[in-house]
């Protein structure tokens, strides 16, 4: 993998957050950097992966963090909507070890699917879940976090333009919520591949649950994740998963 050396950062900021190799700045994103996406973005499978998408990149967090998990080679394109969170990606992605395998896009993924003539091995998307008319703090929160914005039969035939034969889609959602995607996604004639369901601690019910669908059928693999132990200290499981991102891990 990259053994890029990191850049200094101050390790506390509250503008943004710093991870082991790169720095993350978020004020000017309606959505912060959060479990969801170090999620999957630690998770996603990136074995052979040949060029990588974004759907939905927010502050490039996540395509930063795929940038650390693969090789040169590998380009990724991170999609944004709204305007001043491409702009806050580009400007992370250009502080960031890898400024030349990232390119930031401000479009929507519906447009931008009809007309890319690439093809991606993964896409990967943390998608807005709530329905329309559930109120957020800000207008702008609400636009990031409501599928009015994104709704997911737009996400899944978009991915569906752009993926590989043998591709992965990739995408985390609360449980509930991942139940109806996947409905949605075997309509549509998406495989579910891979799901990990993920709890705060071991004896709770899952709260969110990561997906990976592929237009190719195969074997399911199912897995699940608690991050705490009970007496409220991360797991192993947990410290192995994101022990390349987390300072101090």
């Amino acid at each position: 993998m990259m053994q890029d050396k990191p850049r200094e950062r101050p390790q506390l900021n509250k503008n943004g957050f710093t991870f082991k190799q790169f720095f993350v700045a978020h004020d000017r994103c309606a959505m912060k950097v959060g479990t969801d996406a170090i999620l999957l973005g630690a998770w996603a499978p990136v074995a052979g992966v040949k060029r990588i998408l974004d759907i939905g990149s927010g502050s490039g967090l996540i395509a930063l963090m795929l940038a650390q998990r693969t090789p040169s080679p590998v380009n990724i394109d991170a999609v944004e909507l709204e305007p001043q969170a491409a702009l806050q990606a580009q400007e992370n992605v250009q502080q960031s070890p890898w400024p030349e395998r990232i390119q930031v896009h401000q479009r929507d993924i519906a447009d931008w699917a009809e007309q890319c003539d690439k093809r991606y091995s993964l896409i990967v998307s943390n998608p807005p879940y709530f329905a329309p008319g559930v109120a957020c703090s800000t207008a702008a929160r609400d636009s990031a976090r409501a599928t009015a914005s994104l709704d997911h039969q737009t996400l899944l035939r978009s991915a569906a333009l752009l993926i590989e034969e043998e591709g992965m889609f990739c995408v985390v959602l609360p449980t509930a919520t991942g139940q109806e995607f996947i409905a949605l996604a075997q309509a549509d004639g998406w495989h579910l591949r891979f799901r990990l369901d993920v709890a705060e601690y071991a004896h709770r019910p899952p709260h969110r649950v990561l997906l990976g669908l592929s237009p190719q059928a195969g074997e399911t693999l199912l897995e699940r994740l608690a991050i705490r132990t009970p007496d409220t200290r991360y797991s192993d499981e947990w410290c192995s998963l994101t022990r390349e991102f987390y300072l101090f891990m």
